[in-house]
Order: structure tokens, then sequence, then C-alpha cells
């Protein structure tokens, strides 16, 4: 039985060399073989720094590297026809694609427009610190490249909220638009924190909710993606994307599989989200991430009885998508919480090897950050994937009753015999831990697949043995079968 498990397949420091997709193309056999079932895609629409742009500064969501705009025919990860082979070359391996969708903002207008805009406090969006006056704000969007091609809708300011510069005077500020309010259900950080970067699109607007739906039914019917990663879900009025999804599939008979970016360390932000979403989505979880971050930074001192305590995998399993790190966490990113390459492998072994959540190994993790010369843990992750696929059977069992030393155990079934599993991890000194297997293990010989730790481990006729673990280290321990 193979069990779920996605790759975000990239990072920020990729290099713009217009090949990303031809690689994801290439790869996609290996991947398959390795144990992963879905990849998400970055974004892959033109944005404002054309070739050089993630895709997160999105300037035209219908240019999937098929017009000459801003700069460049192909975007940073090549053209559409690239595109669209990479999904087809994942399909045939059964690798399911997510899409990553990009609706909060707009970058790179193609002109400007005079707009009465008020100036609101950074640190509080609800008080406005200078009334109504006319700045020139870049929000007029009419594509040339394209020329109407997919779609005729041209943006302008009336499509927006706000934004963050006024070329007229030539400075940077949260200028609200006349007649506008920021949407009021979002994220309550800074006061209301609807606006976060570039043009702030609208979502009161009727126009701009029609457009939003016509283009994901555009893009699912060009693309044949299996679902979508959501951007920025904090900043956007909470109602949209449960009556988008809906409308979608509805429309297309798909099931969608959707997951939403909601950064907060806070779990109740998240259930919130989900609850007034009615679970039309999964949520990546965030504080899990932070808890690996503090246990990690914590020179041994952190409570490793706590370390699953507060997270969506084990309060909404069924809509935590968990992970480890991702583009906005690496290495001189604004999100920077980065988790030390001596923990890493623990942290992928919570995601990885328990049934709660639906793991996302990151692209820098498996194959290493060339920019920042960064270890990569494909070995490790592979080795884990395989575990997870042949030995996560059966009545589990938590031992996360240790400041140091914790860990869990599969007994296996039936079905799966062999399929007893051990895993530790320690943040001190090390230690062991007697842990139950299953009597049907009993007197079996258990050993380290990591290679961690060369000591085996007999099991006793109670389905107990005593299992240890290095200071600083993991280790996953499986039966020995007999030569």
């Amino acid at each position: 039985m193979k069990r779920g498990v996605m790759m975000q397949y990239f990072e920020w420091y990729l290099e713009a060399d217009q090949k990303h997709w031809q690689r994801v193309k290439e790869n996609a056999v290996e991947l398959a073989s390795n144990g992963f079932s879905a990849l998400w895609l970055p974004p892959a629409y033109k944005g404002q720094a054309g070739v050089n742009d993630v895709g997160y500064g999105v300037y035209d969501l219908y240019d999937l590297g098929e017009f000459n705009q801003k700069g460049s025919i192909a975007t940073k990860y090549g053209t559409k026809d690239e595109y669209l082979s990479a999904i087809q070359a994942l399909h045939e391996q059964k690798i399911q694609v997510y899409a990553d969708m990009v609706f909060n903002h707009k970058m790179g207008a193609d002109e400007k427009e005079e707009v009465e805009a008020a100036i609101d406090d950074p640190l509080n969006r609800n008080i406005e610190i200078k009334s109504d006056h006319k700045i020139e704000a870049w929000t007029k969007f009419t594509f040339p490249g394209r020329n109407g091609k997919y779609s005729s809708f041209l943006w302008n300011k009336d499509h927006f909220n706000g934004v963050d510069y006024d070329d007229r005077s030539k400075k940077s500020a949260i200028y609200r638009f006349e007649d506008k309010e920021w949407d009021q259900d979002v994220d309550q950080e800074n006061g209301n924190y609807d606006y976060l970067m570039g043009a702030d699109i609208c979502f009161a607007n009727p126009e701009v909710v029609d457009e939003l739906h016509r283009y994901g039914k555009w893009y699912i019917k060009m693309s044949d993606v299996d679902g979508f990663r959501l951007d920025a879900l904090k900043h956007i009025d909470n109602e949209f994307f449960e009556s988008w999804l809906q409308d979608l599939r509805n429309t297309t008979g798909k099931e969608l599989f959707t997951m939403g970016e909601y950064w907060s360390p806070y779990l109740d932000a998240l259930t919130y989200y989900l609850d007034r979403n009615h679970n039309h989505l999964s949520l990546f979880d965030v504080p899990l991430h932070f808890n690996f971050y503090q246990a990690c930074n914590s020179n041994g001192k952190f409570n490793m009885s706590k370390l699953l305590e507060n997270s969506l995998m084990m309060t909404r399993p069924q809509n935590a998508v968990t992970f480890v790190e991702n583009h906005d966490t690496q290495q001189g990113q604004a999100l920077q919480t980065v988790i030390q390459d001596w923990f890493k492998p623990m942290a992928y072994a919570v995601i990885l090897l328990r049934k709660e959540g639906y793991p996302c190994v990151f692209y820098g993790d498996y194959y290493g950050i060339k920019h920042y010369q960064t270890t990569a843990f494909k070995e490790v992750i592979n080795a884990m994937i395989k575990l997870r696929n042949d030995y996560m059977y059966g009545n589990n069992y938590d031992y996360f009753d240790h400041e140091d030393v914790v860990g869990w155990s599969f007994e296996g079934d039936d079905e799966h015999p062999h399929a007893g599993m051990a895993v530790l991890i320690d943040d001190g000194p090390g230690g062991v831990k007697d842990m139950y297997v299953g009597t049907r293990h009993a007197n079996q010989v258990f050993y380290d697949r990591m290679g961690n730790v060369q000591e085996e481990v007999g099991i006793r006729e109670d389905g107990v043995g005593t299992f240890k673990v290095n200071g600083g280290s993991y280790s996953v321990y499986i039966r020995k079968e007999k030569q």
C-alpha cells in the first residue's frame, strides 16, 4: 500500500534557466519509484520580474509562458507547452499535480491611475493617519502581449483596495483607496491583515469574484491539475475560497485536493479558518513547524514530550499538511525559520512515519539548496518513505513521556505481519525506552534501519523491546528477517 507523500517541487533560489519544467518531466519516473504520490509545483504564470520571478509577484494569471510579456515568453520555469508536458509525464506515473494559486495581489501593472487614497497606520490598519489625497497608483493591467486571449478582463483601480506606493510622491505607505475598506473577514494581525503587498485585490467586487471563478475553471480545463495550493489565506476574505472550490468541484466533477497557507503559529487561528470554510480544504501545519524550530534551537533543553502539542496534525489530522521547511522558511527569506541539520531527520520522521496528516517534503531538503550549499537529505527521506509504505500498519502507540527521549511504534497487522516498527528521537544525551511492537514479534530481532545504532534488540514474550537512541539523533527499528 502506498501512503500519500507530496513534494514541494521548488525552492526560492532555483536557477532562472527556464528548464525547471523539463527537469520535472525528466524526474517523473524516479519520483514515482521513490514513493512520491503528488507534486506541488511553483506558480506557473508570468510575474512582474519575468524570468527572475519565483511566481508570487503575479502579473498575468493567464500567461503560463506563452506570451512575450515582462521581457520574455518563458517564465522562470519554462514555457506553457513544457509545463503541460511535465504534468502529463507526472500523470503517466500516477503522480498528482497541485498548482499554486496567488490571488491576494497583482504586481507589475502596465499603467498608472490617479486615485484618492488615505494612509493607514501600518501597525494598525484600522487607524487612518492621513485623510484622502490624490496618489498615482500602478493599478491598470492591460496585458498587451496577450491581447485578450483567454480573457478580455482588464484590471483597474476599482478592482483593488489599496497599494503600498505612490508614484507621484515616490513614497511608500499603506494607501487605502477612497470608498474602499479592507476586507474584514481576514486575520486580525496589524488590526486587519488584508493588505500584504502590491495592488491588493478587492474580494468585495463582484467583477473580481466572477473573473477568478472563470479563471479557475479555465486553469483546470487547460492544465488538468488535480488540486491547488492557495497562497496568503490570512490576507484574503475567509469566505471566498469555499465558494470558489465548491464551484470548481461542481463544474469539473474532480475532488481537487486543496491546501492553504495560513501563516500563523497559533492553532486557534487555523481551526477557526477551517471551521469558517466547513473543512473544505487542508492547511499547512505551521504550529508544528514552529515546534520543530523551537526544539532545534533549544540546545537540548526543549521538552520533547511537548513536540506534537498544539499542532494541526494532532487536532485536525484530516486537514493537516505537515512540513519541515518551505520556500518561505528557508535561509534568506522573510519568514526564515530554518530547521537545523541535526534535527531535520527527526522532523521528517515525525511527518513521514506517523499516520496523522499529509506530509509535504521540501525540494530544498531533498536535493539541497545550491545557493547556500545546504545538506541534501534525499537518501534519508527516500528510506523513510519506503518505511512508511512497508511498515506503518496496525495499532500504533505513542511514548511522548520523557523530556528528551520520545517515540512511537506500530505492531503490524494480519496482512502485514512483518510490519512492526519503533521510532525514537532524542534532543538530549540519548537513552533507551521500552516500547511495545506487538506479541506477533515475540522472540524476533529488530535493528535500526537508519544505521545510527548498531545494537540489535530482542523482542520479549510480551511484545516489548528495549530500544536505544543516541544523543541528538533518531533511530527507526524494524524486524530483521531470518536468512
